[in-house]
C-alpha cells in the first residue's frame, strides 16, 4: 500500500461519513490499475453521497478499463440523471460526452 493510500485510509477511518475519502481511495486504486478495488470504493462514495457526480464518471472509466461497457454506460446514465436533477451543467456535460463516446 502506498503512503498516499495509507493516509487516505486513515482519513476515512477518522470520518467514515465523508464521501471525499472513499472517492480519493477509489482514484488511487484506479491510478494503480486496481480497477476492481476502485469499484468498491466508488460504490462506498456513492452510498454516502449519491450526488457525487464525478464518482459516476470515474467508476465508468474503471468499468471501461475492465471491458464492462454495458455497466459503464449504465453508470454514466445514472450520473447524467443525478447531474440533471442537481442542475450541475459542468458535470452533466462531461458525463454526457463520455456516455456519447461509449455509445458510438
Amino acid at each position: 500500500m502506498t503512503d498516499r493510500l495509507q493516509k487516505l485510509m486513515t482519513l476515512h477511518e477518522v470520518d467514515p461519513q465523508d464521501a471525499d475519502a472513499p472517492y480519493m481511495i477509489a482514484q488511487e486504486h484506479a491510478k494503480g490499475g486496481a480497477h476492481e478495488a476502485s469499484l468498491e470504493w466508488y460504490d462506498r462514495c456513492l452510498a454516502l453521497d449519491a450526488s457525487y457526480h464525478y464518482a459516476y464518471f470515474h467508476k465508468a472509466r474503471s468499468l471501461e478499463a475492465l471491458e464492462r461497457l454495458d455497466e459503464a454506460r449504465d453508470m454514466l446514465t445514472a450520473g447524467v440523471t443525478r447531474a440533471t436533477e442537481a442542475r450541475d451543467a459542468k458535470a452533466l456535460g462531461e458525463l454526457q460526452a463520455y456516455l456519447d463516446q461509449l455509445s458510438s
